[in-house]
């Protein structure tokens, strides 16, 4: 299989061969900030020539970028259980959304607070399964003490939120700035002498559609008619999407000022020495390419998701754009091991601490993503069907319960206009990814079964409407 490992190889005979140092005197702190539905094409520093997101393109120059990242299952609850469990879907049971995360779980959260960190958590929340507007209690917050949190809504003008008691609060404005706000306080509140090292995890809902509903000043920046299209949107698509993308730019732009305050924060209080900052995302969003919407879809534009990791000079990181096979399973080890402590035996993901310093990529070069159980805009009837699918730094290889599905060269065929799946001429390329694919899937014991098996083990039930319950 030389022909998709052999840029990875390549890469990291040049790469930075950093000794392990010790960590710095002082526990670093990690501030995680995820927004819902940002897609990682959708970047200046990405080559999107059409968003405007200068404070994020600064900042990815003092990251670690790893460029082929992808959400193993691109939908937001089973996203955001496995950053927090380092576990896959199939193993926490939160395969579809609105379903809940077992409050036992072993936890980011669980695990730093347990090292003497101060934990919070602000905005979206969305693995608790117990109604998207009700109050979450203590017992079912995964270790986050400090927290001003609300299970999912998107309406993301005055929306509502919960704290430590039952009463239902609002968020001021525009949410996602007033969420800001709140989380810079937090910082300034652990800036302060003989403030404990921290977790918080920030959650933002945009830029998930709706997609119109951005502070006026972001929505001005964007017009719909002079809105770039990627090749693999069609022509029928091509009015309505770039309606769609004027918005979602617009929420972009407004985070990516807000992500600078936060930034800000950091220097100002002296925290930024000593704090790991890491921006990621769920899922990604079609946009009507490939005439798709939203995500759980097979392609680039569903699967992959930003992930930039900024990490302090004293733990040994330099930034630098990286081919590593990244998964959403993986951040919760990785930051562990950033961190200096044990991973729980839990976990499946791969630790990449010491790839950020330099070394090999824990995952062998390639990662896998899962679609268990067509739900939501994606139901059977509108064309979904459960896969799996092996990425690697080059080829994306997906089989759905019948077989081969699709094949697309990533380096040369970046918009994956041309499924190579089923052609003559990449027969053995086919095999070796097939190969690749079952000895993945061996090595995680994912069987592949229909949704309908892992349904009824967890006891999940999907009405006509892809809406999850609890029997």
């Amino acid at each position: 299989m030389k022909r998709f490992f052999g840029v990875t190889v390549a890469w990291l005979a040049v790469g930075f061969a950093l000794p392990l140092p010790a960590l710095a005197a002082a526990p670093p702190n990690v501030l995680i900030v995820i927004a819902d539905q940002w897609r990682a094409q959708a970047f200046g520093f990405a080559g999107d020539t059409n968003v405007k997101t200068p404070n994020f393109d600064r900042f990815e120059r003092e990251c670690v970028n790893f460029t082929q990242a992808v959400a193993g299952m691109p939908v937001c609850s089973p996203t955001r259980a496995s950053l927090l469990t380092g576990q896959r879907p199939q193993t926490h049971g939160i395969f579809i959304n609105d379903v809940p995360l077992n409050p036992n779980a072993v936890t980011i959260a669980k695990e730093l607070k347990a090292a003497g960190y101060d934990t919070g958590c602000i905005g979206k929340w969305h693995v608790d399964g117990h109604g998207r507007l009700n109050f979450i209690p203590r017992e079912r917050r995964q270790g986050f003490d400090y927290w001003k949190v609300l299970e999912c809504a998107h309406a993301y003008n005055r929306s509502p939120y919960y704290a430590d008691g039952p009463e239902k609060l609002q968020w001021e404005g525009y949410d996602a700035l007033a969420q800001t706000r709140d989380a810079q306080q937090y910082l300034r509140d652990h800036g302060k002498p003989g403030s404990k090292p921290f977790l918080l995890w920030m959650a933002w809902g945009p830029p998930h559609n709706p997609y119109e509903t951005a502070p006026e000043k972001y929505r001005a920046m964007y017009s719909a008619e002079n809105i770039k299209l990627h090749p693999n949107v069609p022509p029928e698509m091509a009015k309505v999407a770039r309606g769609w993308f004027a918005g979602y730019y617009a929420h972009c732009t407004a985070l990516d000022d807000y992500f600078a305050d936060l930034l800000k924060t950091l220097d100002e209080t002296g925290l930024a020495s000593n704090t790991i900052v890491v921006f990621t995302s769920d899922h990604g969003d079609m946009l009507g390419s490939h005439a798709q919407q939203r995500k759980q879809r097979p392609w680039e534009e569903s699967v992959r998701v930003p992930m930039l990791f900024r990490v302090p000079e004293s733990l040994g990181v330099k930034p630098r754009r990286v081919p590593g096979t990244i998964n959403t399973e993986d951040v919760m080890p990785t930051l562990l091991g950033l961190c200096g402590r044990t991973i729980p035996k839990t976990v499946e993901g791969f630790d990449f601490s010491s790839y950020l310093r330099g070394g090999t990529d824990p995952s062998g070069g390639a990662t896998i993503i899962r679609c268990t159980s067509p739900f939501g805009e994606f139901t059977r009837e509108r064309g979904g069907k459960e896969y799996r699918e092996v990425r690697t730094a080059r080829y994306s290889y997906a089989r759905d319960l019948n077989g081969p599905w699709l094949l697309y060269d990533n380096e040369k065929d970046p918009f994956q206009l041309e499924n190579l799946a089923g052609k003559p001429a990449h027969a053995k390329l086919e095999a070796e990814l097939d190969a690749l694919l079952k000895k993945k899937l061996a090595e995680q014991h994912d069987e592949f079964l229909p949704g309908a098996e892992y349904l009824k083990k967890w006891g999940w039930v999907v009405d006509a409407s892809g809406t999850a319950s609890t029997k």
